[in-house]
């Protein structure tokens, strides 16, 4: 049951996204920023200007006892699971960005911690709380297309080399899979659930991460997923799923604020939904967080935590298939027990 209660906000991290997202909660009228941290004192004193936070820190374990109910976390991938496990520590309910964690391993930490905890926790994968995404569903469950035969799927976009940057950075966990091609995942995912087969090929930069990473996956009734990303050129970002009575088609940007749906039946009848935005896209996971600590719930009820595992896994067995490694943070008994599974 919903509360008057106002939610004091914290961000860890604060690049492009925690910018965007900082811009949302302001449209949330139970939502406040409290408290803003960064590596940078200047960046996190002109980011709580910006966005009317009371409290800035030019470091991240200060924030921990700024009095915040929810922090946002959207450091860079390999402090997931650090930054988060940290926050469920102090009883502070956790919005951490996706990807959830570099490998299975770091999400089963996170887990633990919080059930220790009693602390909720969330992967902030925004497009499964998009009315967009809630649309697709609809059109499926009512049957319209019939069965899914096949998805295809891609996210690419051109990021100039450099080795310095969190894309290119292996320590990071960087790499176009991670980066984008997690939303061409999570469709086939969301979808399909788990494949009994993975295929890929991911060229490698100088730097060891996949600069490209081609995939195809099958599954048990026989549907196939073909999915995309790159960092090496730019495409449409767009989703078509293929059914037995026709075909979907989620516009640009098919994982964010697409135009809209287009149903296309073996008729010829075409069906549009068109979306128009008064937001950046980020407020539907803010507002749903919040929903859920109304209710009393440690996890989600659209995005729960052993969602967020299965994924984790998923994306294990497909970086293995494509030799995507990142020697730092990956532990050799997680990619033993996928290598059996998949080979």
């Amino acid at each position: 049951m919903a509360t008057n209660k106002i939610y004091q906000w914290g961000i860890i991290g604060l690049g492009k996204i925690a910018h965007k997202f900082a811009k949302d909660l302001q449209q949330l009228p139970n939502a406040k920023l409290k408290a803003v941290a960064s590596s940078d004192e200047e960046r996190a004193k002109a980011f709580a200007k910006e966005y009317d936070a009371p409290l800035f820190f030019d470091n991240y374990d200060d924030i921990l006892t700024a009095g915040i109910d929810i922090v946002y976390i959207a450091l860079p991938n390999h402090l997931h699971c650090e930054w988060s496990i940290k926050c469920l520590d102090k009883k502070i309910a956790v919005l951490v960005e996706k990807p959830f964690a570099i490998n299975s391993v770091e999400s089963n930490w996170m887990k633990t911690a919080a059930i220790n905890n009693q602390t909720f926790l969330m992967e902030a994968m925004w497009t499964r709380f998009l009315p967009t995404t809630n649309k697709l569903l609809s059109i499926l469950e009512e049957g319209t297309i019939g069965s899914i035969i096949t998805i295809k799927a891609d996210f690419c976009y051109k990021v100039p080399f450099d080795a310095n940057h969190r894309a290119y950075n292996n320590e990071m966990g960087g790499g176009s899979l991670l980066d984008i091609g997690i939303y061409p995942v999570y469709l086939a995912y969301l979808l399909l659930g788990m494949p009994v087969d993975v295929k890929v090929e991911a060229p490698k930069s100088r730097t060891k991460v996949d600069e490209s990473c081609f995939m195809i996956l099958k599954y048990p009734g026989k549907q196939t997923a073909f999915l995309n990303s790159s960092f090496v050129h730019t495409s449409n970002v767009e989703a078509y799923i293929y059914g037995t009575k026709g075909t979907i088609h989620i516009r640009p940007r098919f994982h964010g604020l697409s135009s809209g749906i287009s149903v296309l039946l073996e008729s010829g009848e075409k069906i549009d939904y068109p979306f128009v935005w008064d937001c950046l896209g980020y407020k539907y996971e803010a507002a749903h967080v919040m929903e859920c600590l109304d209710k009393g719930l440690l996890e989600s009820d659209l995005h729960p935590i052993d969602t967020s595992l299965e994924l984790c896994r998923l994306l294990d067995a497909i970086r293995i298939n494509g030799n995507i490694v990142f020697p730092k943070q990956d532990r050799v008994v997680t990619f033993e027990n996928l290598e059996e599974e998949y080979e």
